[in-house]
């Protein structure tokens, strides 16, 4: 197939081929699209909002952010922690399919070294502090008394270490939020208990199913692109990929541009006749976050610098690709200035055969999302080849 079909496939199968309706989206909506996704990845950066926040808002439009909040942190709980790709929110009914890594993390393994030597060497720290939390559970790691941090490896505490190694094996999990920070209970008070109660799959079935998951959710790609998206090992690829074709739930494919790799299309892959998409799209978004395959699809190079000096970077520090039709066709230094009430946008910058509508567009969709944060004004500074265009819109 061209290029092209595959990039309608993949965002199609990522939610950007149905349109955004006027109405906000119910929480049905809401659930289907976290559902088609798999994960929402989860990053402490706030320059604009939270990155689990915008995969929705890109998809959906302005939504609450309160109704996500709500689907990971009351009954009926939706949504769980974990780690997946980096830490995310995922839907409830995945829990059963990372009990494998949760047994390997108990195990020191797929862990952090520094984490595994912990919780060897602290055992006994450890178990006290799990009592803590089924005591007086939920807890945040910082209600724990006299464990403050010596500015050590992270700055972290042992309480932070114990907490965190308690979450990796799966024997405490988040509760909610208090702000940005963690506050952690046991599975049984937190899990549904018709979730907790599902026998769960071998390690091999598991890793079998998330692959599905993954190939499903980007529709098309290739085995380390389906492999990167819960993070798992190009050993399990090589073992269930073949299985998953097998199977029938993935179908090998060819891809203009893409001779050298085998690539896979999912069996419930759509190819709409259009795609007229129009979003900002986060970071961490699970259509750009790997960048390999963002790269190979859209001709889009991408790499976020938050932590490259400033004198170095070339767009910005929180740089939000902006997706129109069916490409990204430029990429934005953005802040949220929330005190001053102004969605400030630094820098400008448009891909190479960017629409001459590109400026209107990205216009209008800043619009959209400065009511969505609850800001006044979007001010535009007029850096580069893009801003003074987009300076004029408002």
């Amino acid at each position: 197939m061209s290029l092209k079909a595959a990039r309608r496939i993949a965002l199609a199968a990522q939610g950007f081929g149905e349109g955004r309706s006027e109405a906000p989206p119910t929480r049905r909506k809401l659930d289907r699209t976290v559902s088609r996704l798999g994960l929402l990845q989860i990053d402490s950066v706030s320059a604009v909002v939270r990155a689990h926040y915008m995969p929705l808002f890109s998809r959906l439009g302005p939504y609450p952010m309160a109704s996500l909040d709500e689907r990971a942190s009351k009954k009926p709980r939706r949504l769980f922690e974990y780690w997946a790709h980096e830490a995310s929110l995922l839907p409830i009914d995945t829990w059963p399919l990372m009990q494998w890594r949760m047994r390997r993390a108990a195990a020191g393994q797929g862990i952090y070294k520094q984490l595994a030597a912990f919780g060897r060497e602290r055992k006994a720290f450890v178990d006290e502090i799990y009592q803590e939390v089924r005591t007086r559970g939920p807890i945040a790691a910082s209600g724990i008394d006299g464990h403050k941090g010596s500015g050590g490896w992270w700055g972290w505490s042992d309480a932070k270490h114990a907490f965190e190694w308690l979450f990796w094996a799966g024997r405490i999990t988040t509760a909610s939020r208090r702000g940005f920070e963690r506050l952690y209970d046991l599975p049984e008070r937190v899990i549904p208990a018709e979730i907790l109660s599902r026998p769960a799959p071998s390690e091999p079935d598991a890793q079998r199913q998330l692959l599905g998951i993954a190939a499903k959710a980007l529709g098309i790609g290739t085995a380390a692109c389906f492999r990167d998206y819960f993070r798992q090992s190009p050993e399990a690829a090589k073992a269930h990929i073949p299985e998953l074709v097998e199977a029938g739930e993935i179908l090998p494919v060819r891809v203009a541009g893409w001779e050298q790799r085998q690539v896979y299309l999912h069996r419930d892959a759509r190819l709409p006749r259009k795609i007229e998409a129009r979003a900002l799209l986060a970071p961490f978004d699970p259509l750009v976050f790997e960048r390999t395959r963002a790269e190979r699809l859209f001709g889009f190079r991408y790499r976020i610098e938050i932590y490259t000096p400033a004198e170095k970077r070339q767009h910005g520090y929180y740089v939000l690709p902006f997706l129109l039709g069916d490409s990204p066709v430029a990429r934005v230094d953005v802040k949220a200035d929330r005190p001053a009430g102004v969605l400030r946008v630094h820098a400008a910058f448009a891909e190479s055969g960017a629409p001459s509508d590109t400026a209107a567009e990205l216009a209008e969709e800043f619009r959209l999302m400065q009511g969505w944060l609850g800001l006044d004004a979007t001010e535009v500074t007029p850096a580069g080849d893009l801003g003074p265009a987009l300076a004029r819109q408002f």
